[in-house]
């Protein structure tokens, strides 16, 4: 079994990649401008609005299950028609899908959010991801929809970055006091995707971990992990930034955890500093 990881080179893609050699899985993975690092996996360029790129890709790996981590932002060619577009070819051939969504597609009226919850998008990122896993879902009976949330890695996140970024004071910005989010761990955030890459089970899973927490209190953990001065990170509110989305985001991912081995920990749990005595 052939595995494509679409969006390799990313922080998830890479995580994916790394998993996938470590358990000897044969893992072709994708990327737009520079191939990723793991050793032992076959990397592919290529651009998503591109659909002669696209076939060509498949016709090199001929893959059994391919998982979208591709990461497009809002720009809709990539990540709405982007997405259409390979969930198309996935039905067309026969492949299994396992398309990663994001919580961005809530507006954040409900709370929580199920998986049996309807995209209401309310930012052009929410609505692209929300085109895409709609297209999915349509076209391809079999894939796996799975929407996450803000996706954190011992240090090597953009959010982790951020925190340290905003602690020296080398860049503008606050944390946000009123916006919740599901923080998930990227190893089992990967590890979950593999099992669904594996299995036989189909439909929209939400991957995120049980505790939600607001920016800055997500920030207020990193620093505390990494030996910060979480005093030093400056906060503010979302509501008053004129920043569009959502203010409570909260995934419920309890009926997709009974379908995993794999535990989905929460950001209290795997951001919770090192005991200096163990």
């Amino acid at each position: 079994m052939t595995v494509l990881i679409v969006g390799g080179s990313g922080f998830l893609g890479a995580e994916l990649a790394r998993q996938g050699r470590s358990a000897g899985w044969e893992t072709a993975a994708t990327f737009h401008s520079h191939p990723g690092e793991s050793a032992g996996v076959s990397w592919h360029r290529l651009d998503l609005r591109n659909p002669a790129n696209l076939q060509e890709v498949l016709d090199a790996v001929s893959p059994t299950a391919v998982i979208n981590a591709s990461s497009g932002g809002a720009e809709w060619a990539v990540t709405a028609e982007g997405g259409m577009r390979l969930a198309q070819a996935a039905a067309h051939r026969g492949i299994k899908l396992v398309h990663v969504s994001s919580d961005a597609v809530f507006s954040g009226r409900d709370d929580p959010y199920d998986e049996t919850c309807l995209p209401d998008p309310v930012t052009p990122y929410g609505a692209a991801k929300a085109a895409a896993e709609t297209a999915v879902r349509l076209l391809c009976a079999g894939a796996v929809v799975a929407r996450t949330s803000l996706i954190i890695g011992d240090g090597r996140s953009e959010h982790e970055r951020l925190v340290h970024a905003l602690a020296r004071g080398t860049r503008d910005g606050a944390l946000f006091t009123d916006d919740v989010r599901c923080p998930v761990h990227v190893a089992d955030l990967a590890a979950a995707m593999w099992e669904f890459t594996f299995s036989d089970t189909a439909g929209v899973f939400h991957l995120a971990g049980p505790h939600a927490v607001t920016r800055h209190q997500l920030g207020t953990l990193i620093a505390q992990r990494d030996g910060l001065d979480p005093s030093l990170l400056p906060t503010g509110r979302r509501a008053e930034s004129g920043l569009p989305g959502g203010l409570r985001v909260h995934l419920d991912s309890r009926v997709t955890q009974k379908y995993l081995s794999t535990r989905l920990r929460g950001a209290r749990e795997f951001l919770r500093p090192p005991n200096p005595a163990g």
